[in-house]
Order: C-alpha cells, then structure tokens, then sequence
C-alpha cells in the first residue's frame, strides 16, 4: 500500500481511509485513486490490513460438510445475510474431520475474523480447542450444541420434528419404525431418537427401532442397502417407516423400488416412508416424500443478528434459540 501511495500520489492514510470506507473520501480523492488501481491493476492484502485493525470485516461461517443440502443452504442463507450487514464471509467446511475442524479454528484466529458462525460437529469436535477459540472471537454456536460455549446456541428444536411427525404417522395409519444409522454423523440424529422413543410410548406403541451399519456422510447409499437389509430379513415390522433425515429417506426409496414395494398411502401401497429436514428435493422424490422443514430463515436470522450484536459491543447471558419445524404432507405417508 505504501508503494501504491508513492506511485499514485496520494498519501498513505488517504489510500488507507479509502479502502476502508470509499464514501470516506472526497469524490475528486476518490476518483483519483480508483484511476490509480485501474493504472497499476493494484489490490490490496486484505489479510495484511487486518493485523492493523482492532475489528475486521471478516466473519467465518463453519460447517460440517458443505456438500450436506441442509448446511449448504444454512451456509447460503447466513453468507447473504452477512454481506447485507457489509461484512465479508469466508466459508468453511471440516468434512466431519475433528482435526480439520482444530485446524480451521486456528487458521480463523490468525484472520482476526469480527466473528464466527459454527456448526460444531458435536461429539467429535476437541472441546479444549472450541473453548479456548470461543474466548477470543464472538462465536455463535447453531446446528449443533457443544456445552454453553460461544455467545449464544441456536438451531431447529430436532426433539420436537420427530415428536411431531410420529404424531402425524400414527394417527393416519400404522405406527412407524425408526430408521437410523448405527453411527450418525450428527449428534442432532440422537435426540430425534430418543423423541421417537418418548413418542411412541406417549402414545401407546411398542417403539421399534431399526439401527442400520454406516458412518459419515454418504446418507442415500446407507439407506438403500440398510434398505435391502431390512425389507429381505423382514425387519419393518409394520407397513410405516420414520427415517432419522430426508437423505436416509431417499436411500430407503430406492431400496423400495429396486425391491418392488410401492410406497405411498394408497390402498395398493405396501409402504409409508417419511422422513425430517425438508431436503432441498424432498419433494421431487418419487413418490414426493412427507418430512418435518426447517426453518431456515428463522435460524439463519437469528444467529446472524445475534452475531452482529456481540460484534457491536451487545453482549447478553448465554441464552439457547430453537425453532419448530413444520409438517408437510406429502405422498410417500
């Protein structure tokens, strides 16, 4: 910058007060340094102005897997709402690795970001690590719960979707089972069990609970051959399935049409399959799968506006946000 400022003849701090705030300067000043950028094609290290700076512009958004529907649109919807407030997002995705996760956590602190939006991946993630970032940088913690770290948690009330859409299975047809993996990749995948376990119970049923082989992230896949798995040893024990997320959902589908069970409320159907998220192609599936939505709006505004307050100086008591989902009723149950 300062070689920038020699060249074009515009002192240093003026150069700087620039590329902070463009509006800052006189319009003729600015005219005048735009015309130099465009002359020696100059742009300048953002991550260099940052250690110079009490408070950044950057804000780190964390996820566990990028390629997952739902974080990709979480991740979607509170990148845009960090640009609008004029702050510059950098995604990040740990790929369920607690070691990528450590390690992104320390690369984020040496960019000084104003703040953080992390999906932890709960169970997995070094909890010394996560503490000792939330100390130093305004961390709102979403998706998933890790103790009371960060400024504030807040997420989609996961105990009340599985409660709700149990409900909903049972009074339209026979009670469901409840299709999991053995090793979820989400800790959320848990308290929907337990609410299904809670339900069933609620409600007079004997819970069945059909725990199939699989870890990480390939969903549809461990779906359809738990799929097979459990319609060839007979597992279903009643003509209703509840699938722990949309994705296992769509696998256990396939598994159904490669196996010739059509799914579905009508008379002709052998099977009723619904699942929970609200997957982006939820209802493209064949037939269009009933689920529980998240909220995206709601959480994503949320934690973004809880973020922006703790970076503007707004600290309150660690407080816990969830949101409900909502029921749609579609042709698979």
């Amino acid at each position: 910058m300062e070689e920038f400022a020699a060249v074009s003849g515009i002192s240093r701090p003026t150069v700087s007060k620039y590329f902070h705030d463009p509006e800052s300067v006189r319009t003729s000043t600015r005219e005048r340094i735009e015309a130099a950028i465009e002359k020696y094609d100059y742009r300048p290290n953002i991550y260099a102005m940052n250690q110079n700076r009490k408070l950044t512009k950057n804000v780190g958004i964390v996820v566990p897997y990028l390629a997952d529907p739902f974080f990709a649109e979480i991740a979607r919807n509170l990148e845009q709402r960090c640009i609008d407030e004029g702050y510059r997002p950098t995604l990040y995705g740990s790929h369920g690795e607690p070691a990528h996760e450590s390690d992104i956590l320390d690369s984020l602190l040496s960019l000084k970001p104003a703040g953080v939006l992390l999906a932890p991946l709960g169970r997995g993630t070094d909890r010394r690590v996560l503490e000792r970032f939330c100390k130093a940088v305004p961390t709102l913690i979403f998706d998933s719960n890790v103790e009371e770290f960060g400024i504030a948690f807040v997420g989609s009330d996961n105990y009340q979707f599985t409660s709700h859409i149990t409900d909903y299975l049972c009074r339209t047809g026979e009670p469901p089972s409840f299709f999991e993996m053995k090793t979820p990749a989400n800790p959320n995948a848990h308290r929907r069990r337990q609410s299904y376990l809670t339900a069933m119970e609620d409600f007079g049923y004997e819970p069945h609970v059909i725990s199939v082989e699989g870890g990480g992230w390939e969903f549809e896949e461990i779906g359809r051959l738990g799929g097979h798995n459990a319609i060839e040893q007979g597992l279903f024990t009643t003509g209703t399935v509840l699938c722990s997320n949309d994705r296992l959902a769509i696998g256990l589908l396939t598994a159904c049409y490669e196996k010739g069970l059509r799914v579905g409320r009508g008379e002709d159907c052998a099977i009723r399959i619904a699942g929970q998220d609200n997957h982006p192609y939820a209802r493209f599936t064949c037939p269009p799968l009933t689920t529980v939505a998240h909220d995206y709006d709601a959480v994503s505004k949320e934690a973004a506006d809880t973020l922006f307050a703790a970076i503007e100086g707004t600290l309150s008591p660690w407080s816990s946000t969830r949101f409900e989902g909502k029921l749609l009723m579609r042709d698979s149950a």
